[in-house]
């Protein structure tokens, strides 16, 4: 009997600890919010609101009657969410503030159209390839090739963007603990090996069998590749690319290095964005999401990605996690 009562016990202070914990997180989760956040009860009277809501909302009082007028001034769009919670009811308020919906639109028009400027391209190609394929004397089979390669680059265009959209919605799983990075990195530069040899590209790891990254080790190949495929393409003929593994600074990095060509300083600040190329790699294949890819994966796991020049020449990408 008494040890029942203390498992009682025991399980009554978990439950306990588990609703504090729920009750922090929550707290953080509207507190550092960087949205204008309200939470209203039945009666319209603030519960709580982000710093960011207080800071920009004049009149704003916990406890005091939400003032409507803030919903018809200042351009502000407001979204409301009615939710119940132990038998009360209550409301999520959202209030964007002005332009923000503008700037999110003016986004969402520049991404739309920049995905059908890349994909406008290789479709032109692949329509003139087949239409080659049709003349008296061609090469079928080599046109058939070619148009080939132009589809798969429109399907690999597809699945980035697509990516790229679970990525930034959140549907994408980055980080469930963490994982050995050795294996994971050399799953994917032994098959890039022939295509760095094709370009005279060394491709190293540096990597001790027990350092471990915060990432799933799909997402963690994905990144390795997409950066030792731009050092495939990019670095040069002679160049070295090494996939290093550090501990530095209580902070864990996951670096890949070449000592090839490098980017130019008016490029290296941009490498990160959506279909961006420098001139050497508006030449080559790929679909200039990539480098977007690494860096929204290396976010999503609560790292940074980073790009630098190497002396004499090269470039060298680096993704910190902290410990």
């Amino acid at each position: 009997m008494a040890r029942h009562v203390v498992r009682l016990g025991r399980g009554r202070s978990e439950h306990e600890r588990e609703l504090r914990l729920l009750a922090e997180r929550s707290y953080h989760l509207v507190e550092e919010s960087r949205e204008l956040v309200v939470v209203l009860d039945a009666q319209r009277r603030v519960i709580a609101a982000s710093r960011r809501a207080r800071e920009a909302l004049e009149g704003l009082k916990e406890g005091a009657p939400f003032p409507d007028e803030l919903l018809r001034t200042g351009g502000r769009q407001p979204l409301e969410i009615p939710y119940g919670i132990d038998g009360r009811r209550e409301t999520l308020l959202y209030l964007s503030a002005p332009g923000d919906l503008a700037a999110y639109e003016e986004l969402r028009a520049g991404f739309t159209a920049a995905v059908s400027h890349e994909l406008r391209t290789p479709l032109a190609r692949l329509l003139v390839l087949l239409e080659s394929a049709l003349l008296p004397g061609a090469d079928t089979e080599e046109l058939v090739e070619q148009a080939r390669g132009e589809v798969d680059r429109i399907r690999e265009l597809i699945d980035d963007v697509l990516f790229l959209s679970e990525l930034e919605s959140g549907r994408a799983v980055v980080s469930l603990g963490s994982v050995r990075a050795l294996p994971a990195i050399e799953q994917v530069v032994e098959p890039l090996r022939d295509a760095a040899e094709r370009a005279r590209v060394d491709v190293r790891i540096d990597c001790t069998a027990s350092f471990e990254l915060p990432l799933r080790s799909r997402m963690l190949q994905i990144v390795v590749r997409n950066l030792v495929e731009n050092a495939i393409r990019y670095a040069g003929e002679g160049a070295t690319c090494t996939v290093a593994c550090r501990e530095e600074d209580g902070a864990r990095h996951l670096v890949v290095a070449d000592d090839g060509a490098g980017v130019a300083a008016e490029d290296l600040a941009r490498l990160f964005e959506r279909f961006y190329r420098g001139d050497r790699g508006r030449s080559t294949r790929g679909t200039g999401l990539g480098l977007a890819i690494v860096k929204h994966v290396a976010a999503a796991a609560g790292g940074t990605a980073e790009a630098a020049a190497r002396e004499p020449h090269g470039l060298e990408i680096r993704l910190t996690f902290p410990r």
